[in-house]
């Protein structure tokens, strides 16, 4: 079942970045996601908001025996940018998101499984050797690497993993290099599903917000690329959101002198397809708009208003098959 359909309100101010639960298995490279053929999903509710995720499921062994698997919850890769305003996780080395997780009711202890990436290819080892985190937007990670010697630096330019700054203050060109590896994360734990039960699980994590200073989809096409194409495909922004947008502008003639920022947030929904029968049975998204003067956009369907800041959309059966992505603009404060 694909998501179609497109929602534009007022909503909130900035929002994170999330995943879903799977079944996983470790390998010789690392997690592998499996299905599992007795365990259905009956039921995934996600409220949304600037402080905080909350993720609450309901889980229902249809079989004839307890079953311990291990459950995995991917996190959304993170491809650095050194300047941007993109806010990353900002927690403890060893729980980034502040991740917290119960199994019912019951506190659960998880394990941070973390992967380097460049050019399509797992880079972890040859970071590690170097004693180089693998979370690269962290000071450690940006200090150490401008510590290393000019060959290992060269090594890792040529695989892609740092980024050449080249600048002049005055004292001549220097160069400068970024980390630049994109970082993945997945917290895993075992559980056991009692035969014939129905369990629940919940997580709650701080949100990582992406986005850009300014407005894009109204920008003109440029160099084979569609800005408000881009847009429509990934938000089902239409018409009337663009309008909505336009009609916000200072001057007319400027595309950009929209008073929002930007907000995007990526869900990965389709891990939730690998319970049994394949589909989620009773799904429902809230998310919480914060402010009246914001703009969000998201393919959906049958989204409603059901509070002063709160937006849902509720469906059964749902069988996730793409990756929720929204958009949200920020209204710029005394704009």
């Amino acid at each position: 079942m694909r998501l179609i359909g497109w929602v534009a309100f007022l909503a909130s101010c900035t929002v994170p970045v999330f995943a879903n639960d799977t079944t996983a298995q470790m390998t010789t490279g690392g997690l592998e996601f499996v299905s599992h053929g007795e365990i259905a999903m009956e039921s995934e509710e996600l409220f949304i908001s600037r402080e905080e995720i909350r993720v609450t499921y309901r889980f229902r062994n249809d079989g004839t025996e307890d079953h311990s698997i291990l459950v995995a919850f991917p996190m959304p890769e993170i491809v650095p940018d050194h300047f941007s305003p993109v806010a990353y996780p900002t927690g403890p080395e060893d729980n980034l998101f502040e991740f917290e997780t119960t199994f019912n009711g019951e506190p659960v202890a998880v394990e941070l499984h973390e992967y380097a990436y460049a050019s399509g290819v797992d880079r972890t080892k040859l970071l590690r050797q170097l004693d180089l985190p693998l979370y690269p937007m962290g000071d450690a990670a940006t200090e150490k690497t401008a510590a290393l010697g000019a060959e290992e630096l060269e090594k890792l330019l040529f695989y892609g993993l740092v980024m050449p700054d080249e600048f002049d203050m005055g004292e001549g060109w220097e160069t400068r290099y970024w980390p630049s590896w994109t970082y993945k994360a997945t917290y895993t734990w075992e559980a056991t599903f009692p035969a014939g039960e129905t369990v629940t699980v919940e997580h709650r994590y701080v949100p990582s917000v992406g986005g850009t200073v300014g407005v894009a989809l109204l920008s003109e096409p440029f160099e084979g690329y569609d800005p408000a194409e881009e847009y429509r495909t990934r938000y089902c922004t239409d018409d009337a959101f663009k309008a909505a947008v336009r009609k916000s502008l200072r001057d007319p003639n400027e595309p950009w002198s929209a008073p929002f920022y930007e907000s995007w947030i990526s869900y990965i929904l389709t891990t939730g397809g690998n319970w049994a029968g394949g589909a989620i049975e009773n799904f429902r998204l809230v998310v919480d708009k914060g402010s009246p003067q914001n703009l969000v956009s998201f393919c959906g369907e049958g989204v409603s208003k059901i509070g002063p800041t709160t937006f849902a959309m509720v469906r059964t059966d749902f069988w996730p098959e793409q990756e929720l992505n929204i958009l949200i603009l920020e209204r710029q404060p005394d704009m």
